[in-house]
């Protein structure tokens, strides 16, 4: 593919992931990465990516500085973790065969994005015991792939964090991790002049995508627009996952491209399911829309709960 290509490309999906996450608060790498690795290497493409992301994650952080306080000892125990696996993550980029890394990325990510799509839910009692081990491993997903907004996301959802909760917590691990991958990037020499032509490429698609963000989800139903960028996110890891399976020789073309015939069914599957359960909301009568109403608002407070949350 033509050099132009491959830029206007990055320009596009960088434009299209600073736009999701203006609106939702994250989203940024997980859009950006599946696409973009189908032209460059994760060890030429993370650099300049984790620069944009310490900027981004500080943004939201400040926006959502309010709620700090109420998450803090929460998620300590995660920022604890982030340490070891920044660093593990961090070094393995740096030795690690880039088609494998690429093949680790897509196999990683596409079950995340379909639990999410699943709503799937299992509350955890014991948060602390299991909040380094978790930081560990998003540790290592990040320093490794620029990418923890997906486990993120299902852990805070599923513990039941509100919405400004869920910003802050997000905010809050994102910067620590961020600036720690950044450091290690360094220390490790992995900025190249490849990193800094995309890193210049790509940060006025972020200054202009996410003021547009936070300006159309006002007019948008949240659920909705993020379960049809989630669509789009499975969609395209499905692709990539394939053509690295042809590329790596592990599975010939075109039996590679069933996996992501697979992913694309899977995801139209859970997506109607979603469309189906909207339908059903707004056709049932006032009463019961009460009801549900008063369970949404429980759930603020409960995480038990079996209602769908509010993601953002």
């Amino acid at each position: 593919m033509l050099p132009d290509v491959e830029l206007t490309t990055l320009v596009g999906i960088t434009l299209f992931a600073a736009i999701v996450n203006g609106a939702l608060g994250y989203g940024f790498s997980s859009l950006t990465v599946p696409v973009a690795l189908l032209f460059y290497a994760n060890r030429v493409l993370n650099p300049a990516l984790v620069l944009v992301e310490v900027i981004v994650n500080s943004y939201i952080l400040l926006v959502n500085r309010k709620s700090v306080p109420k998450i803090r000892k929460r998620v300590l125990p995660i920022i604890f973790g982030l340490i070891p696996g920044v660093l593990l993550g961090s070094y393995t980029l740096s030795a690690a065969n880039p088609g494998w890394l690429k093949l680790f990325t897509y196999v990683v990510l596409l079950p995340l994005i379909l639990l999410q799509a699943a709503g799937l839910r299992r509350p955890i009692q014991s948060e602390r015991a299991v909040g380094v081990p978790f930081g560990a491993g998003v540790g290592v997903l990040y320093s490794v792939t620029t990418i923890s907004g997906p486990p993120l996301a299902l852990m805070f959802n599923n513990q039941g964090y509100v919405k400004e909760e869920f910003r802050a917590a997000l905010g809050l691990i994102r910067v620590v991790e961020s600036t720690l991958t950044a450091a290690a990037y360094y220390v490790l020499g992995l900025y190249t002049v490849a990193s800094t032509g995309i890193l210049y490429s790509i940060v006025p698609s972020v200054l202009i995508g996410i003021p547009i963000g936070a300006y159309i989800i006002r007019r948008l139903n949240p659920e909705t627009f993020r379960r049809i960028c989630m669509s789009f996110d499975a969609w395209v890891v499905g692709f990539g996952l394939s053509r690295v399976l042809i590329d790596l020789t592990l599975i010939a073309s075109p039996m590679a491209y069933n996996v992501w015939l697979v992913v694309v069914l899977v995801d139209a599957y859970l997506l109607y399911r979603y469309f189906k359960s909207q339908r059903r909301i707004k056709e049932a009568p006032l009463s019961v829309k009460v009801a549900s109403g008063s369970l949404n608002a429980g759930w603020q407070r409960a995480p038990s709960t079996t209602q769908d949350e509010f993601r953002h």
